[in-house]
């Protein structure tokens, strides 16, 4: 699968990694600071953003995808961070790709299961007949009941697109650029626990928001018996949305980490 991207700056290549219903965009802001020292890839993941859609939906197609990827673009290691559902991507990516993985960065999320949160949001989504709606504020309008946190909603909305720029007063005017369906279909595959036989032996860090439950004390054991290098760091002020929410201290913690020499 011939996932979509973009490509910023020069120097060793970083992947970057967006979390469920997100894209590359969400990354953008913190892709042009690090495009001052990596290579920077942003990344659509498959069901997202401008990336193919499929019905396989799960966490080795996806760390197949990034192998082509990595593969087409002539890349034969790099660093790895993900967030959340590309945090587990990226985890994935690091047992199955060992040898193509430099560092691995995984911000708040763990290799353990987690019961599904998106529930209740993509059932809303699923719900909405996009061809009804001839402005994106009568989409907001129709979220607000069942989504009412506006910062959550406008996160959702940028799964929206116009089928065609600037619209009709008939037909489809916009239409989901994500693939609600794959991931309805397939949420309990996104939610399932990480296992290896291999564990990663290169270094890796666990970024967490001091603020978010989705990593605890808890999971460290397991953590550390499928990345035994790894360190956990946690940034008191930050939600689930780490990079958003401390944007400098997560650029701080991250280029520390990747500018460190490999001592295994």
């Amino acid at each position: 699968m011939e996932l979509h991207f973009h490509t910023l700056g020069e120097g060793q290549p970083l992947i970057l990694l967006h979390g469920l219903l997100g894209s590359l965009h969400n990354w953008l802001p913190l892709a042009r600071e690090f495009a001052g020292r990596f290579k920077v890839l942003a990344v659509d993941q498959r069901n997202h953003g401008l990336s193919p859609h499929s019905p396989e939906f799960g966490y080795d197609q996806m760390a197949g995808d990034l192998h082509e990827l990595m593969n087409a673009q002539g890349l034969t290691r790099a660093h790895v961070l993900g967030h959340s559902m590309g945090g587990k991507t990226a985890m994935q990516f690091a047992l199955l790709y060992p040898d193509q993985v430099e560092k691995l960065v995984v911000v708040d999320i763990s290799p353990r299961a987690h019961v599904p949160r998106q529930t209740g949001t993509l059932q809303s989504l699923l719900a909405l007949d996009l061809r009804r709606f001839q402005h994106r504020a009568e989409i907001d309008a129709a979220l607000t009941t069942s989504v009412p946190d506006e910062e959550l909603r406008q996160f959702l909305l940028t799964n929206v697109a116009r089928t065609r720029p600037g619209g009709s007063s008939t037909g489809t005017l916009f239409h989901w650029k994500a693939n609600l369906t794959a991931i309805w279909e397939n949420r309990q595959r996104l939610g399932a626990a990480l296992d290896s036989d291999r564990p990663f032996t290169k270094p890796a860090l666990f970024l967490r928001g001091g603020k978010s439950d989705y990593v605890t004390d808890g999971d460290l054991d397991l953590i550390r018996r499928l990345f035994p290098h790894a360190v956990l760091q946690t940034i008191p002020e930050a939600g689930h949305w780490v990079h958003t929410d401390a944007p400098q201290e997560f650029f701080r913690l991250v280029t520390q980490f990747l500018g460190e020499p490999i001592e295994l």
